[in-house]
């Protein structure tokens, strides 16, 4: 394994090999295990840089504490440090170990307090395994300067958390927001500079992808100011852990807390907003929040939180120019029920809806409905006023596996080059099929639904200039093909039948 390597393959054979070692552990319970780990080693590997530094130079000491916090380094006690947990890696209290390291940093750095993972020791987790881990780790480097630069750590714990996504199906959903959705969301609005804000925000994903982008385009992060707050407490301190991991400082609250109910950042106007709420939420408490200042737009309805988050973020707006850019499932683009129509028509005429975006399906591990992009805009609109792009996007993307669906560089590139050149009236057209250029009378005659397809003229079908016989000739390889396949699987399963048989009279 390449020290340093942040190639997928070398993320996948981590995975790979980190996998194999869950036996029958829940993804959702070993998530923590390994997720903790990796952060361990970052925070040990980061100290331990710092530390041979100030030994060489000779005139600072290395157990100097603010000689590390004035780096914006954790400090890690000297029962915390890597080298602890590899001599004991193959000991039955490894995980005594690993808490108590734990333990010691978060008393040391007040910002971890309460974030990190220390229930190592307990029974159920298999300590060879767990030794295993923490060897497999020490062949890593992860939280040294060149590994920062090449954003080691944070590359395979975002892999790692997709996979975990994956393997949880739909509670995966609540903590992760596939990465292309998010890149499609951070290269439309373009977060430079500026207060960033996610009110439901995860594992902390829009933020990564948005400082990589200001990374991207030689920008400095420390331009960015973070944001965010999270209801679920252990998302938020996923969140906690993946920021830190990315040497980003944010504000997400001194504890988790629900956005509508105990709003952590009241006073916020954002300059940009990136956000992936929970779809249709009926649970939300609507009915305790009837004379809520953020409802300008008309009353949510308790039955659906999807309009409440939208005018939650249009209120967090700066009125300057602020822009959001967020994920919602497609019966908002549509409804008519509880009001949901009245405020929607209510938005486009206050002139906050910029753009939609039709996305796919299957690009989400909570669900396979297709979902919409919303981008929104208070002020400063130029010469986008009285007008909304439409995009249907949902012919894009590839399968990755079977069950879910990915947008490409290329697919990103696109929708957000659309999006740029209308905004920018930079030689946008209308094309068939794929983007229009709405006005509002155009919208109120369609009863301001915002269905895109509603808008696009469909694309005139390309004749099939494949000959027939040449279609047919494939068309029944394939088909030969498929019986092969059904016929050994059919021999399998006979096989193994038999053999349940045979034990069956054996008892």
């Amino acid at each position: 394994m390449a020290t340093g390597t942040t190639t997928v393959g070398f993320e996948q054979e981590l995975w790979d090999a980190a996998d194999k070692m869950r036996t029958n552990m829940d993804a959702a319970e070993y998530k923590h295990v390994v997720l903790g780990l990796i952060f361990l080693k970052y925070v040990s590997d980061s100290f331990t840089e710092k530390y041979e530094q100030l030994k060489a130079e000779g005139y600072g000491d290395e157990e100097d504490r603010d000689e590390y916090l004035a780096d914006n380094i954790f400090w890690v006690p000297k029962e915390a440090r890597w080298e602890v947990l590899t001599a004991h890696a193959t000991n039955p209290d490894i995980g005594e170990v690993i808490d108590a390291a734990m333990d010691a940093i978060e008393k040391e750095n007040d910002s971890l307090k309460g974030v990190l993972t220390k229930n190592y020791a307990r029974p159920e987790l298999d300590k060879v395994r767990l030794g295993e881990l923490v060897t497999m780790f020490s062949n890593i480097e992860v939280g040294s300067s060149a590994a920062q630069e090449k954003d080691v750590l944070g590359r395979v714990y975002e892999y790692f958390l997709g996979k975990f996504a994956s393997a949880e199906g739909k509670l995966g959903g609540e903590f992760y927001t596939p990465s292309c959705v998010v890149r499609t969301l951070v290269e439309m609005i373009e977060p430079f500079s500026g207060q960033i804000y996610d009110p439901c925000c995860g594992s902390g994903g829009m933020f990564c992808q948005s400082a990589r982008f200001v990374k991207e385009h030689q920008g400095n992060i420390r331009g960015l100011s973070i944001f965010g707050q999270e209801s679920n407490p252990t998302t938020w301190k996923l969140a906690k852990m993946n920021l830190a991991i990315r040497g980003l400082e944010a504000n997400l609250g001194p504890h988790n807390a629900d956005t509508f109910h105990d709003d952590l950042h009241k006073t916020l106007k954002a300059n940009y907003i990136l956000a992936n709420p929970p779809f249709n939420v009926s649970d939300w408490g609507g009915e305790r929040l009837l004379d809520d200042i953020r409802w300008k737009y008309g009353i949510p309805p308790a039955s659906n939180a999807n309009f409440a988050w939208l005018e939650h973020m249009v209120h967090h707006l700066n009125p300057s120019g602020g822009v959001a850019g967020t994920v919602l499932a497609n019966g908002s683009l549509s409804s008519a029920t509880a009001n949901e129509d009245e405020i929607r028509k209510k938005m486009v005429l206050g002139d906050v809806v910029e753009c939609i975006v039709s996305l796919p399906g299957q690009l989400f591990y909570s669900t396979p409905i297709p979902a919409s992009l919303w981008i929104l805009r208070k002020g400063n609109r130029g010469s986008s006023t009285g007008k909304i792009l439409f995009i249907d996007a949902k012919k894009l993307g590839h399968m990755v596996d079977r069950r879910v669906k990915e947008l490409s560089d290329e697919d990103i590139y696109y929708i957000a080059e659309t999006y740029h050149k209308w905004k920018n009236e930079e030689d946008y057209v209308d094309i068939k099929g794929f983007c229009k250029s709405a006005t509002y009378k155009e919208i109120e005659l369609q009863d301001y639904i915002l269905t895109p397809s509603k808008y696009i003229e469909a694309k005139e079908e390309e004749p099939d200039s494949e000959p027939f016989d040449v279609k047919m000739k494939k068309l029944s390889q394939e088909l030969y093909k498929l019986y092969e396949e059904a016929h050994i699987l059919e021999t399998e399963i006979k096989s193994k039948l038999e053999v349940i048989k045979n034990g069956v009279q054996e008892i």
